[in-house]
């Protein structure tokens, strides 16, 4: 196969879906445009040991610049895709160059979630999704200070871990009732709450903002009870959008995301896409889903280039994901959204249990906390009949 590939988005998916096309054979031009100004790089440690100064950039790379040369990987970094003119086959950039393609692969992930709300634009409200939120950080982490986390999610917890292990005041601001419920039990949650209570987190739960406050930088979160909370930095942490605008304004069919088949093909049957910024219905949870995670960066990535490769492919994954948060890990197989059923396995005060979740008698999910054995079971359990000895004991 000689066809010009065209891959926009060097994340985790587009790195793969480049790394599986030249190695299953492609003997053409693949092209990989990646909007940030570094080569393919981990998104995880950015929350973790990126961000507490333990690994630098060169480590978070998926692979060496060396790679992409010695695989006649055609990359370019720094650049930003405009539109897709699909009747011509091209991709346009934003300095208005035009890049021609026979098969295109849209890997454009996904942006942290904005808050349209006074003051988002004061300095010192930062999010975190890239290496340069990461830099734009850590100045104003290198003195003690007050850290307020809005969102009291994945990312927003992990930062609240690292900042409290520097030495700052924390303070997350969470509008549920606990924290990261769109994935987790009441237990889980309870567990996580606690880990982070006793380390000196401060949790303010059922608790909106309406704003951020300060001169010429953030100085305080308005909350809406009409309190405000001090702060020398706010990191908003409240989820991401897929980047799919170019490919809706290219006519591609999107719905929260670009939609795609078990091939990861669109509505257009030239392009295909990969990772964050896609949707596509699951057998396996009888719904359409979009996942935020490495596994289906990498996974699907794999299945679009199959596809391309003329492979058939049925992507219906059990998705897995995982969080660190101090010394504990939360490991999650599955998708728990919409169980009638929820069994906790240990004792959560031991610091190690697993909770699976149940629909129809059906396992569908686990949350494993320091309990790896159960979390690998799980991801070959999902969508058996829970009976004994389908996942481990604990103790």
């Amino acid at each position: 196969m000689q066809d010009s590939i065209v891959i926009v988005g060097a994340g985790q998916a587009g790195a793969q879906a480049a790394q599986s096309l030249r190695a299953g054979g492609h003997g053409g031009r693949i092209t990989l445009l990646g909007e940030e100004p570094h080569p393919p790089y981990q998104r995880p440690p950015l929350s973790k040991k990126h961000l507490a100064g333990e690994i630098g950039d060169e480590a978070l790379h998926l692979r060496p610049p060396s790679f992409y040369e010695q695989n006649t990987i055609d990359c370019r970094f720094g650049v930003a895709v405009e539109a897709i003119d699909r009747e011509a086959r091209a991709v346009i950039l934003a300095d208005g160059e035009r890049i021609p393609y026979e098969r295109l692969v849209l890997a454009t992930g996904t942006r942290p979630r904005a808050l349209p709300i006074p003051g988002a634009e004061l300095a010192g409200v930062v999010t975190l999704r890239k290496i340069s939120d990461v830099e734009a950080m850590r100045p104003l982490l290198k003195a003690p200070g007050r850290i307020a986390i809005v969102g009291g999610g994945y990312i927003g917890l992990e930062v609240a871990a690292v900042a409290r292990a520097m030495g700052h005041e924390v303070t997350v601001v969470e509008a549920q009732d606990r924290v990261m419920k769109r994935v987790v039990s009441p237990s889980v949650s309870a567990y996580f709450e606690a880990l982070h209570s006793e380390r000196g987190v401060a949790l303010m739960l059922n608790t909106g903002i309406t704003g951020f406050s300060g001169t010429d930088r953030v100085e305080a979160v308005q909350l809406a009870d009409g309190g405000s909370l001090a702060c020398d930095m706010a990191l908003v942490a409240v989820g991401a959008v897929p980047n799919d605008e170019v490919a809706a304004a290219a006519g591609i069919d999107v719905d929260d995301g670009i939609l795609v088949d078990g091939s990861g093909e669109t509505s257009d049957p030239s392009i295909h896409a990969a990772g964050d910024c896609t949707r596509f219905f699951s057998a396996l949870y009888g719904r359409s889903i979009r996942l935020e995670s490495v596994q289906n960066a990498i996974d699907q990535a794999k299945a679009v280039a199959g596809a391309i490769l003329g492979a058939d492919a049925d992507y219906d994954p059990v998705p897995w994901f995982w969080s660190d948060q101090y010394a504990t890990k939360l490991q999650i197989a599955g998708l728990s959204q919409g169980h009638d059923e929820a069994r906790t396995f240990g004792d959560p005060a031991s610091g190690s249990f697993y909770v699976a979740y149940l629909l129809e008698g059906k396992l569908v999910a686990v949350d494993s906390i320091n309990h790896p054995r159960s979390h690998m079971m799980a991801r070959r359990a999902i969508g058996k009949t829970f009976e004994e000895g389908l996942l481990p004991p604990v103790g």
